[in-house]
């Protein structure tokens, strides 16, 4: 069969799950991933075939598709931050939004001296996605990640190694942790935030397949990560340190709070390219 035919019956078979045109981006980063090919291909060599064995291919991940697996773990990787990672069902799909929070701390340190020393943590670091964005930029930056999954952390150490950057990985339950044990210049969290009163907003294909253990929190302790962190941040941030946080578009308020508490200075709390309250800054 030409691909060009397949590319048509493969957008009809998903355009009343996810309309056309994230249905066409579909095929086309499957067709990158598996067969190697881009979209220019198939112009410039409309006659290009799918052998019956690339077709069975084809249709296996058609039909994951069809169960809403999202597309990321069915080739196994995703792009963040310009970089490549590996990505499967013990770790989140990294968000864009997500991306806005690396930005806005490596926009933080342009005005530094390239020579300086960092050291920044990394809290709940899932794929690593964060952890290993920073590393990658910040090339004065020892970077270390801590994440209670064992899983989550195996995928992260090969993210590492598939980025060529080195970041310390540890294995730890924050809520348990009473220290640190060393300073650092920046930490950075993307707990878990979703409450459970939330589940309605939240697609199918992330309700059904991606980890739980990072996305939710009980509907009466809301802020349980973001309390524990900037009170560890409080023992743990060097002299005018830094703790960014991504947070739940609908707690920007009850997250300024507690900065309040806590004694940090110089809040900012930010939205996304969304118009949503996503990220918040405090100064130790």
């Amino acid at each position: 069969m030409k691909i060009k035919e397949y590319r048509t019956q493969f957008i009809q078979a998903l355009t009343y799950l996810y309309g056309e045109g994230e249905a066409e981006s579909f095929f086309y980063l499957i067709l990158e991933e598996k067969q190697k090919r881009k979209r220019i291909d198939l112009a410039l060599q409309p006659d290009l075939v799918f052998s019956e064995s690339e077709i069975a291919i084809w249709n296996s991940i058609l039909e994951q598709l069809k169960l809403e697996i999202p597309i990321q773990y069915l080739l196994g990787n995703t792009s963040f931050y310009g970089l490549d990672f590996e990505v499967n069902e013990n770790v989140l799909i990294p968000r864009p939004e997500t991306e806005e929070l690396v930005d806005w701390i490596l926009e933080s340190q342009k005005s530094k001296a390239k020579s300086q020393t960092l050291k920044i943590l990394d809290i709940g670091t899932g794929s690593g996605c964060i952890a290993i964005s920073l590393a990658k930029n910040l090339p004065n930056a020892q970077v270390f990640a801590i994440d209670v999954s064992e899983k989550a952390l195996a995928t992260a150490q090969k993210n590492a190694i598939r980025n060529e950057v080195s970041v310390t990985f540890i294995q730890q339950n924050i809520l348990e942790t009473l220290d640190l044990g060393q300073k650092f210049d920046i930490i950075v969290s993307n707990p878990p935030y979703v409450r459970n009163l939330e589940k309605e907003e939240i697609k199918k294909n992330v309700l059904d397949h991606e980890p739980h253990l990072a996305l939710f929190v009980e509907d009466n302790d809301a802020l349980i990560f973001y309390r524990k962190i900037t009170e560890l941040a409080q023992k743990n941030l060097s002299n005018s340190g830094q703790l960014y946080f991504e947070i739940n578009q609908y707690l920007g308020k009850e997250m300024i709070e507690l900065f309040e508490e806590m004694n940090f200075k110089n809040i900012e709390l930010r939205k996304d390219i969304y118009g949503n309250d996503r990220m918040m800054l405090g100064f130790c």
